[in-house]
Protein backbone atom coordinates (compact mmCIF):
# COMPACT_ATOMS: atom_id res chain seq x y z
CA UNK A 1 0.00 0.00 0.00
CA UNK A 2 1.55 3.31 -1.00
CA UNK A 3 0.74 6.95 -1.60
CA UNK A 4 2.42 10.03 -3.02
CA UNK A 5 2.00 13.74 -3.61
CA UNK A 6 -0.01 13.34 -6.83
CA UNK A 7 -2.57 11.22 -5.00
CA UNK A 8 -2.73 13.85 -2.23
CA UNK A 9 -3.31 16.63 -4.76
CA UNK A 10 -6.05 14.59 -6.44
CA UNK A 11 -7.72 14.12 -3.03
CA UNK A 12 -7.63 17.88 -2.41
CA UNK A 13 -9.10 18.66 -5.84
CA UNK A 14 -11.92 16.15 -5.25
CA UNK A 15 -12.65 17.40 -1.72
CA UNK A 16 -11.33 20.98 -1.28
CA UNK A 17 -12.35 21.41 2.36
CA UNK A 18 -9.91 23.89 3.88
CA UNK A 19 -11.76 24.44 7.18
CA UNK A 20 -9.36 23.12 9.83
CA UNK A 21 -11.66 23.94 12.73
CA UNK A 22 -14.51 21.87 11.28
CA UNK A 23 -12.14 19.03 10.43
CA UNK A 24 -10.61 19.05 13.91
CA UNK A 25 -13.93 19.16 15.75
CA UNK A 26 -15.28 16.25 13.72
CA UNK A 27 -12.27 14.20 14.77
CA UNK A 28 -12.14 15.62 18.33
CA UNK A 29 -8.64 16.96 17.61
CA UNK A 30 -8.52 20.62 18.50
CA UNK A 31 -5.27 20.89 20.47
CA UNK A 32 -3.76 23.48 18.10
CA UNK A 33 -3.97 24.72 14.54
CA UNK A 34 -0.49 23.31 13.90
CA UNK A 35 -1.56 19.85 14.97
CA UNK A 36 -4.80 20.16 13.01
CA UNK A 37 -2.80 21.08 9.90
CA UNK A 38 -0.53 18.07 10.34
CA UNK A 39 -3.51 15.72 10.60
CA UNK A 40 -5.06 17.36 7.54
CA UNK A 41 -1.89 16.69 5.53
CA UNK A 42 -1.78 13.08 6.69
CA UNK A 43 -5.43 12.70 5.73
CA UNK A 44 -4.99 13.97 2.19
CA UNK A 45 -2.14 11.52 1.63
CA UNK A 46 -4.22 8.64 3.02
CA UNK A 47 -7.59 9.77 1.60
CA UNK A 48 -9.07 9.75 5.12
CA UNK A 49 -10.48 13.29 5.31
CA UNK A 50 -14.05 12.01 5.56
CA UNK A 51 -13.16 9.22 8.01
CA UNK A 52 -14.49 10.01 11.51
CA UNK A 53 -13.22 7.15 13.66
CA UNK A 54 -9.79 7.96 15.09
CA UNK A 55 -8.81 4.29 15.42
CA UNK A 56 -9.56 3.68 11.73
CA UNK A 57 -7.59 6.77 10.72
CA UNK A 58 -4.55 5.74 12.72
CA UNK A 59 -4.75 2.19 11.38
CA UNK A 60 -4.76 3.61 7.85
CA UNK A 61 -1.82 5.88 8.67
CA UNK A 62 0.21 2.85 9.73
CA UNK A 63 -0.37 1.25 6.34
CA UNK A 64 0.88 4.27 4.39
CA UNK A 65 3.53 5.70 6.72
CA UNK A 66 6.63 3.97 8.02
CA UNK A 67 7.37 6.68 10.60
CA UNK A 68 5.41 9.30 12.52
CA UNK A 69 7.65 11.90 14.12
CA UNK A 70 7.38 14.40 16.95
CA UNK A 71 8.08 18.09 17.52
CA UNK A 72 11.71 17.57 18.46
CA UNK A 73 12.73 15.11 15.77
CA UNK A 74 12.04 15.75 12.09
CA UNK A 75 10.48 14.69 9.81
CA UNK A 76 6.78 14.79 10.76
CA UNK A 77 6.17 11.57 8.87
CA UNK A 78 7.72 9.35 6.23
CA UNK A 79 5.76 7.68 3.46
CA UNK A 80 6.57 4.00 3.28
CA UNK A 81 9.07 3.61 0.42
CA UNK A 82 8.40 7.27 -0.43
CA UNK A 83 9.05 10.83 0.65
CA UNK A 84 9.92 12.35 4.00
CA UNK A 85 7.42 15.11 4.87
CA UNK A 86 7.81 18.19 7.08
CA UNK A 87 4.68 20.23 7.83
CA UNK A 88 4.95 23.91 8.77
CA UNK A 89 2.12 26.14 10.00
CA UNK A 90 2.12 29.80 9.03
CA UNK A 91 -0.34 32.32 10.49
CA UNK A 92 -0.92 35.04 7.91
CA UNK A 93 -2.26 38.45 7.24
CA UNK A 94 -0.33 39.00 4.04
CA UNK A 95 2.80 37.34 2.65
CA UNK A 96 5.45 39.61 1.20
CA UNK A 97 9.20 39.87 1.37
CA UNK A 98 9.40 42.87 3.70
CA UNK A 99 7.10 41.44 6.37
CA UNK A 100 7.98 38.96 9.10
CA UNK A 101 5.07 36.85 7.88
CA UNK A 102 7.37 35.84 5.02
CA UNK A 103 9.62 33.95 7.45
CA UNK A 104 9.24 30.30 8.45
CA UNK A 105 10.88 28.98 11.61
CA UNK A 106 12.79 25.72 11.13
CA UNK A 107 14.17 25.88 14.69
CA UNK A 108 17.25 23.71 15.18
CA UNK A 109 17.04 21.94 11.80
CA UNK A 110 18.66 23.58 8.80
CA UNK A 111 16.83 23.41 5.43
CA UNK A 112 17.19 20.05 3.71
CA UNK A 113 17.38 19.29 0.02
CA UNK A 114 17.09 15.59 0.88
CA UNK A 115 16.72 13.67 4.12
CA UNK A 116 19.65 11.33 4.79
CA UNK A 117 19.61 8.51 7.30
CA UNK A 118 22.75 10.01 8.89
CA UNK A 119 21.15 13.48 9.23
CA UNK A 120 21.70 14.85 12.76
CA UNK A 121 18.71 14.81 15.16
CA UNK A 122 17.01 11.84 13.55
CA UNK A 123 16.06 9.33 16.21
CA UNK A 124 16.74 5.61 16.10
CA UNK A 125 13.15 4.73 15.16
CA UNK A 126 13.30 7.00 12.13
CA UNK A 127 16.60 5.55 10.93
CA UNK A 128 15.41 1.95 11.32
CA UNK A 129 11.70 2.13 10.36
CA UNK A 130 12.52 0.86 6.87
CA UNK A 131 15.61 0.24 4.78
CA UNK A 132 16.69 3.64 3.47
CA UNK A 133 19.69 5.95 3.15
CA UNK A 134 18.19 8.96 1.34
CA UNK A 135 14.64 10.23 0.84
CA UNK A 136 13.20 13.12 -1.12
CA UNK A 137 12.26 15.78 1.42
CA UNK A 138 8.87 17.42 0.94
CA UNK A 139 8.02 20.67 2.73
CA UNK A 140 4.31 21.31 3.27
CA UNK A 141 3.54 24.88 4.35
CA UNK A 142 0.00 25.79 5.33
CA UNK A 143 -0.88 29.46 5.72
CA UNK A 144 -3.83 29.75 8.09
CA UNK A 145 -6.26 32.57 8.74
CA UNK A 146 -9.36 32.31 10.90
CA UNK A 147 -9.01 28.56 11.25
CA UNK A 148 -8.98 28.01 7.50
CA UNK A 149 -6.09 27.10 5.22
CA UNK A 150 -5.73 29.99 2.78
CA UNK A 151 -2.72 28.61 0.93
CA UNK A 152 -0.98 25.27 0.95
CA UNK A 153 2.46 24.83 -0.57
CA UNK A 154 4.14 21.53 -1.39
CA UNK A 155 7.81 22.13 -2.26
CA UNK A 156 10.49 19.50 -2.60
CA UNK A 157 13.69 20.31 -0.75
CA UNK A 158 15.91 20.18 -3.83
CA UNK A 159 13.80 23.00 -5.34
CA UNK A 160 14.00 25.07 -2.15
CA UNK A 161 17.14 24.36 -0.13
CA UNK A 162 20.84 24.31 -1.02
CA UNK A 163 23.03 21.24 -0.59
CA UNK A 164 23.52 20.25 3.02
CA UNK A 165 27.23 21.10 2.86
CA UNK A 166 26.31 24.80 2.66
CA UNK A 167 24.47 24.73 5.99
CA UNK A 168 26.78 22.30 7.74
CA UNK A 169 29.83 24.45 6.92
CA UNK A 170 28.29 27.44 8.72
CA UNK A 171 26.95 25.31 11.56
CA UNK A 172 30.30 23.58 12.12
CA UNK A 173 32.31 26.82 11.90
CA UNK A 174 30.18 28.45 14.62
CA UNK A 175 30.29 25.34 16.82
CA UNK A 176 34.06 25.03 16.50
CA UNK A 177 34.55 28.72 17.24
CA UNK A 178 32.38 28.62 20.36
CA UNK A 179 34.02 25.46 21.65
CA UNK A 180 37.52 26.99 21.49
CA UNK A 181 36.71 29.74 24.01
CA UNK A 182 39.14 29.55 26.95
CA UNK A 183 38.35 28.80 30.59
CA UNK A 184 34.92 27.31 29.85
CA UNK A 185 33.92 23.72 30.56
CA UNK A 186 32.17 22.39 27.46
CA UNK A 187 30.10 19.24 27.39
CA UNK A 188 29.17 16.81 24.65
CA UNK A 189 26.09 17.82 22.66
CA UNK A 190 24.41 17.55 19.26
CA UNK A 191 23.70 21.30 19.44
CA UNK A 192 26.17 24.12 18.74
CA UNK A 193 27.63 23.92 22.21
CA UNK A 194 26.93 23.04 25.83
CA UNK A 195 28.58 24.79 28.75
CA UNK A 196 28.59 22.81 32.01
CA UNK A 197 28.71 24.18 35.56
CA UNK A 198 28.37 27.86 34.73
CA UNK A 199 27.93 29.02 38.34
CA UNK A 200 30.09 28.43 41.46
CA UNK A 201 27.80 25.65 42.73
CA UNK A 202 28.07 23.89 39.40
CA UNK A 203 24.30 23.56 39.13
CA UNK A 204 23.62 25.57 35.95
CA UNK A 205 24.33 24.51 32.37
CA UNK A 206 23.99 26.52 29.16
CA UNK A 207 22.74 25.04 25.88
CA UNK A 208 23.75 26.91 22.72
CA UNK A 209 21.55 26.00 19.78
CA UNK A 210 20.91 27.30 16.28
CA UNK A 211 17.51 28.66 15.28
CA UNK A 212 17.16 28.39 11.51
CA UNK A 213 14.69 30.36 9.40
CA UNK A 214 13.77 30.29 5.73
CA UNK A 215 11.69 32.51 3.46
CA UNK A 216 8.14 31.36 2.70
CA UNK A 217 7.77 29.73 -0.76
CA UNK A 218 5.36 32.52 -1.68
CA UNK A 219 8.34 34.88 -1.42
CA UNK A 220 10.95 32.52 -2.88
CA UNK A 221 8.91 31.68 -5.99
CA UNK A 222 7.19 35.03 -6.52
CA UNK A 223 8.83 35.25 -9.96
CA UNK A 224 6.40 32.53 -11.13
CA UNK A 225 3.18 34.47 -11.98
CA UNK A 226 0.84 31.48 -11.66
CA UNK A 227 1.68 31.09 -7.95
CA UNK A 228 0.52 34.56 -6.87
CA UNK A 229 -3.12 34.42 -8.00
CA UNK A 230 -5.45 35.10 -5.07
CA UNK A 231 -8.19 32.63 -4.10
CA UNK A 232 -10.16 31.51 -1.06
CA UNK A 233 -8.03 28.35 -1.00
CA UNK A 234 -4.90 28.00 -3.12
CA UNK A 235 -2.56 25.04 -3.49
CA UNK A 236 0.84 25.22 -5.16
CA UNK A 237 3.14 22.24 -5.65
CA UNK A 238 6.64 22.59 -7.09
CA UNK A 239 8.90 19.69 -7.97
CA UNK A 240 11.65 18.86 -10.44
CA UNK A 241 10.37 17.53 -13.77
CA UNK A 242 12.35 14.35 -13.11
CA UNK A 243 10.44 13.90 -9.83
CA UNK A 244 7.08 14.34 -11.56
CA UNK A 245 8.08 11.80 -14.20
CA UNK A 246 9.11 9.32 -11.48
CA UNK A 247 5.55 9.04 -10.12
CA UNK A 248 3.50 6.09 -11.37
CA UNK A 249 2.02 6.70 -14.82
CA UNK A 250 -1.46 5.94 -13.48
CA UNK A 251 -1.21 8.69 -10.85
CA UNK A 252 0.06 11.22 -13.41
CA UNK A 253 -2.71 10.30 -15.82
CA UNK A 254 -5.43 10.50 -13.15
CA UNK A 255 -4.36 13.99 -12.12
CA UNK A 256 -3.89 15.21 -15.70
CA UNK A 257 -7.46 14.16 -16.51
CA UNK A 258 -8.64 16.61 -13.82
CA UNK A 259 -6.98 19.65 -15.43
CA UNK A 260 -9.51 22.49 -15.64
CA UNK A 261 -9.81 26.19 -14.89
CA UNK A 262 -9.20 25.25 -11.24
CA UNK A 263 -6.35 22.76 -11.73
CA UNK A 264 -3.20 23.69 -13.62
CA UNK A 265 -0.20 21.49 -14.45
CA UNK A 266 2.58 23.48 -16.11
CA UNK A 267 6.23 23.14 -17.09
CA UNK A 268 8.24 25.91 -15.44
CA UNK A 269 11.85 26.81 -14.73
CA UNK A 270 13.09 27.59 -11.24
CA UNK A 271 16.31 29.06 -9.92
CA UNK A 272 18.80 26.48 -8.67
CA UNK A 273 19.10 26.72 -4.86
CA UNK A 274 22.85 26.20 -5.31
CA UNK A 275 23.37 28.66 -8.17
CA UNK A 276 20.64 31.25 -8.92
CA UNK A 277 22.23 31.92 -12.32
CA UNK A 278 21.17 28.43 -13.36
CA UNK A 279 17.56 27.50 -14.09
CA UNK A 280 16.15 24.00 -13.62
CA UNK A 281 13.27 22.26 -15.34
CA UNK A 282 10.37 21.87 -12.92
CA UNK A 283 6.64 21.28 -12.69
CA UNK A 284 4.03 23.52 -11.10
CA UNK A 285 0.70 22.03 -10.04
CA UNK A 286 -1.78 24.66 -8.89
CA UNK A 287 -5.29 24.25 -7.56
CA UNK A 288 -7.72 27.07 -6.80
CA UNK A 289 -11.01 26.92 -4.94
Amino acid sequence: MTTNLLQALKNIAKNPNNDLIAQSKSSNRMNSMGEALEFFVKDIFCNTLSMKEIARKESTYSKYFSYLGNQNNPPDFMIRNGDAVEVKKHEIKKIHSTNKSGILALNSSYPKDFLYSNTPRLNKECRSCEKWSQKDNLYVIGSIKGGKIKSLWFVYGNCYAASREIYERINDAIAQGVNTLPDIEFGTTDELARVNKVDPLGITDLRVRGMWQIRHPGVVFNYIPETIIDADFKVNAIMMTSKYDSFPKEDRSNLEKMVSKNLLIKDIQIKSPNNPAKFLDAKLIRFLK
